[in-house]
């Protein structure tokens, strides 16, 4: 009976903390889907970082999913705050300009 007791309590104890995380969130402006899909991006952040340290070495189908994937967390990142993600603005910034540059490459080809 005590262990039913206390497995309860916990259970209850995570549903608060998820609640309270959704309201912190929701009480920041943030719609919880996009703060989802702003986590996953910052994922793929990291990916594309590395990626775009090379660029120039990527095959033509590489660099388009490159900016399929750029444009992604380009969206992303627009609907939540800057602040949350001020220490990965350099990464950004990286992949950004590596956007830039595949596409002036790719629209001076054509």
């Amino acid at each position: 009976m005590e262990l039913l007791c206390i497995i309860y309590i916990l259970i209850f104890l995570i549903f608060a903390l998820v609640a309270f995380a959704v309201l912190q969130i929701r009480m920041a402006g943030i719609k919880v889907k996009d703060f989802y899909s702003f986590i996953e991006a910052n994922q793929k952040l990291d990916k594309l970082y590395l990626f775009a340290k090379k660029y120039e070495q990527l095959s033509q189908q590489q660099q388009i999913i490159f900016l399929m994937e750029a444009e992604s967390i380009f969206k992303a990142f627009d609907k939540v705050p800057d602040e949350l993600w001020e220490e990965d603005y350099d990464k950004y910034m990286k992949v950004l300009d590596t956007y830039k540059d595949i596409k002036v490459v790719r629209w001076a080809s054509n």
